[in-house]
C-alpha cells in the first residue's frame, strides 16, 4: 500500500511511467515502512463526482474506489454532486484544503465545452486542482434508430426535412460535436437538449428523434443488440470497437471530440502527497479488475500525467473554442 512519510522522496511522473511504475512498485512489496500520525493516507478518501450515479463518469470513479483498499490501504467513498455539467462539485472540492483526503473526476468537457457557455462565476479554472493524472477517453458516437434510412451522414446531408437530433444536454462535448458537424455539413437540423445520455438514447430508440451523440459505452449495448444503428464517431481515428465506422473527420468534417477523464485534488497539495496519489492511481489503473472495466465499458486508456491533462486540455479548449467562433454556432441549446 501506499503512505507518505516525511523521509519519502519527491516521484517525477511522466507519460507512459504507469506501467513501469508498478513493475517497481511490485518489486518492493507496495508496503513503506514507518507509521505514526504523519502517514499519508490514514483515513477513509473522498472520491466527488459531479454526475448523477450510474453514467460512465460515475462507474469510472467507482473502478477507481474498488482499487483503493489495496493500493492505499484506506477505503475511498464516491459522493455524487451532480450540476452544470461537474462545474459545482469541482469547485466545491476545489475550494477544500489540499490534504489528499479530497478528490474530484474530472471531465474534459468541464474545461473544455462548458467554459465557452458558463459565466466567470461557474468557469472552473485548471489553476485552482492539483492534477493527480489522467484516466480514459470517451469517445462519442452519433446513432438512429434501427428502422431510420439514416445510414451515414451523407444521407442527413441529402435530406428534404429538417433533422432532429439529441444532445447531453447545453455546453457538453455531444452538443459541441452534433452543432459543429451540423454546420459544417449544412444540414437542416433541430436540437433536443436532454440532461444526460441516457435519455437521449431512449428518445432515438422511441423515435422522439431522428439521431443522438452519445457516449459509445452508452451505445454500445443497444448497437450490439440491434435497436439502434451508428452513424459516425468523433474521434480522431477510427474506434477500435467499431472499426468499420467512419469518423466525421473521415468524413470530410473537421469535428474531433472525445470526452477525457482524469483525477484531480484542490491545488497546492504536498508534493509527497501527490507523490502517494500517484503511485496508488497508478497501481489501480494497472490492476486486472481496472483494465477489465475499461474493457467492459468501451474505454480506451488515457493514462499520462498531471501536466499532460494541463495541456492536452488547454489546448483542446482554444481548439473548440476556435472551432466555435469559425462556425460562428451558439453553445446556448439551439441552432440558427
Amino acid at each position: 500500500m501506499f503512505r507518505t512519510h516525511r523521509t519519502r522522496l519527491p516521484l517525477v511522473f511522466a507519460s507512459g511511467a504507469a506501467a513501469a511504475l508498478t513493475l517497481t512498485l511490485t518489486a518492493c512489496g507496495n508496503v513503506t515502512g514507518g507509521g505514526g500520525d504523519e502517514d499519508f493516507p490514514n483515513q477513509s478518501i473522498t472520491l466527488t463526482v459531479g454526475q448523477s450515479a450510474g453514467g460512465s463518469t460515475d462507474l469510472i470513479a467507482r473502478s477507481v474506489a474498488d482499487g483503493s483498499q489495496n493500493a492505499f490501504g484506506v477505503p475511498m467513498t464516491v459522493e455524487n454532486k451532480p450540476g452544470a455539467n461537474g462545474a459545482v462539485a469541482t469547485k466545491e472540492v476545489a475550494g477544500m484544503q489540499p490534504d489528499g483526503y479530497n478528490l474530484v473526476l474530472l471531465n474534459a468537457s468541464l474545461i473544455t465545452v462548458t467554459s465557452l457557455t458558463a459565466s466567470e462565476e461557474e468557469t472552473v479554472d485548471l489553476d485552482d486542482l492539483d492534477i493527480i493524472m489522467g484516466l480514459s477517453q470517451d469517445d462519442y458516437i452519433m446513432v438512429a434508430n434501427a428502422e431510420s434510412d439514416i445510414d451515414t451522414v451523407e444521407d442527413m446531408v441529402t435530406s428534404d426535412e429538417s433533422v432532429s437530433y439529441g444532445t447531453t444536454g447545453v455546453g457538453t462535448a455531444s452538443q459541441l460535436a452534433q452543432l459543429l458537424l451540423m454546420n459544417e455539413a449544412e444540414i437542416e437540423g433541430n436540437e433536443v437538449p436532454f440532461d444526460s445520455g441516457a435519455p437521449a438514447l431512449t428518445a432515438v430508440m422511441g423515435g422522439q428523434v431522428e439521431v443522438a451523440t452519445i457516449q459509445l459505452g452508452e451505445a454500445m449495448p443497444q448497437i450490439e443488440a440491434g435497436t439502434i444503428k451508428p452513424v459516425v464517431t468523433f474521434a480522431e481515428e477510427r474506434v477500435d470497437y467499431l472499426p468499420d465506422v467512419p469518423t466525421a473527420v473521415e468524413e470530410g468534417y473537421d469535428v474531433p471530440v472525445s470526452q477525457y477523464r482524469a483525477l484531480a485534488l484542490p491545488a497546492g497539495a504536498d508534493e509527497e502527497v501527490l507523490s502517494t496519489l500517484r503511485e496508488g492511481v497508478a497501481e489501480i489503473t494497472q490492476t486486472e479488475a481496472y483494465q477489465q472495466f475499461n474493457e467492459d465499458n468501451f474505454l480506451t486508456p488515457a493514462e499520462i500525467s498531471g501536466d499532460e491533462v494541463r495541456e492536452q486540455w488547454t489546448e483542446l479548449a482554444d481548439r473548440y473554442a476556435a472551432l466555435v467562433e469559425e462556425n460562428d454556432i451558439d453553445l446556448g441549446g439551439s441552432q440558427s
